[in-house]
């Protein structure tokens, strides 16, 4: 095993293989909670408990993906690009449609909090859960939150929502793909934009365009919600 851990890019086979696997599996027997997120992550920390392996180890063998992530979401404009036209055209929509977005994941979490008299800490720890990892943090800490914390349950929702978003339009009857595509991005950041993406190019559009924009109105509206619980 000692050899084995030697090996360049072994954490980065993890990964990825561990992903196509899971990817295959989830496509060949359609399963719909088969998410190859989910179970590649799980898959991948199977793998170190079993072998004893650390973390750090793995991180270090694994950072050529962290190098592609900016990229991969800078990426996401460019859909977005492509469907300016339709953005024009239903600015005003789109606009509220974030917004109203934002404030029901922020306004479910606190509701929750009173329901289940979660702590302060904890209900500012939530708060942010369904905005982008890198700005969740930031927002979390800065309001006296775990930060640490904040991260799975951020990739947690992400995951959720890549699993569930098509089926929920399904049931809700939700047709129009410039309203798929705005609640999938408000509500389940970058993960959930690949779904949207899958669905349709205007749906992939709005997604990642709610990306941004809800981070930022997050941003603003977090310091409003702190007072509230």
């Amino acid at each position: 095993m000692d050899m084995f851990t030697e090996t360049v890019c072994w954490g980065l086979l993890i990964s990825v293989g561990s992903y196509i696997l899971c990817d295959y599996i989830q496509r060949k027997k359609h399963f719909i909670f088969f998410n190859p997120l989910l179970f590649s992550t799980i898959f991948s920390i199977l793998f170190l408990i079993i072998f004893k392996i650390d973390y750090e180890d793995y991180y270090n063998k694994s950072d050529y993906l962290y190098y592609l992530l900016s990229p991969a979401t800078v990426c996401l404009a460019v859909p977005l690009y492509e469907q300016i036209n339709v953005l024009k055209k239903n600015i005003q929509a789109v606009c509220w449609g974030i917004i109203s977005g934002v404030l029901a994941s922020m306004g479910s979490i606190l509701v929750f909090s009173i329901m289940f008299g979660f702590s302060h800490t904890m209900y500012v720890t939530l708060l942010p859960k369904s905005i982008t990892a890198a700005i969740a943090m930031g927002v979390s800490e800065e309001m006296g939150g775990i930060s640490s914390l904040t991260v799975p349950i951020v990739i947690m929702t992400g995951i959720t929502g890549h699993m569930v978003s098509e089926k929920v339009c399904k049931i809700f009857k939700i047709t129009d793909p410039i309203a798929k595509g705005i609640a999938i991005g408000s509500a389940s950041h970058a993960m959930g934009t690949t779904k949207a993406i899958e669905m349709g190019e205007v749906e992939g559009a709005m997604s990642s365009l709610s990306i941004a924009v809800a981070g930022i109105i997050t941003v603003i509206c977090s310091f409003v919600f702190v007072h509230f619980y």
